[in-house]
């Protein structure tokens, strides 16, 4: 028996500042993604994320998972330039690595310890 997925496209939400940036892909993990109200798990554009095991920038093949808290800030190595729908496991999204991001479009601000160690990306208000 096959699954029937019903999606609903809209505009992306632009979270960056000015347009020049630099992006890498990457498998977003719907590791610890809580539903909302419509049953879907998704990660927000604009947050913090790293490899959830080790570093995704030198192994592209580990999926990515929030790191914006005290404790994972300092593994942090980007910012998720779309939504990433994760209902049925994970998906392949954007990782911005080097940019401008507009601080009023993200879902939450970073913590210090991100922003420490994401010096090429300037958060801007």
């Amino acid at each position: 028996m096959s699954k029937f997925v019903v999606n609903s496209y809209s505009s992306n939400k632009e979270i960056l500042k000015f347009t020049d940036f630099i992006g890498v892909n990457v498998m977003v993990s719907d590791s610890g993604v809580v539903a909302n109200s419509d049953g879907k798990k998704i990660v927000p554009a604009g947050t913090v994320v790293g490899g959830s095991t080790k570093a995704v920038l030198e192994n592209p093949t580990e999926p990515v998972v929030s790191k914006n808290t005290a404790l994972l800030g300092a593994a942090a190595e980007g910012v998720l330039l779309y939504d990433v729908d994760v209902t049925y496991g994970a998906k392949e999204g954007s990782m911005v690595i080097h940019g401008f991001v507009d601080l009023n479009k993200l879902p939450e601000a970073p913590v210090a310890e991100a922003t420490a160690v994401l010096t090429l990306i300037k958060f801007m208000k």
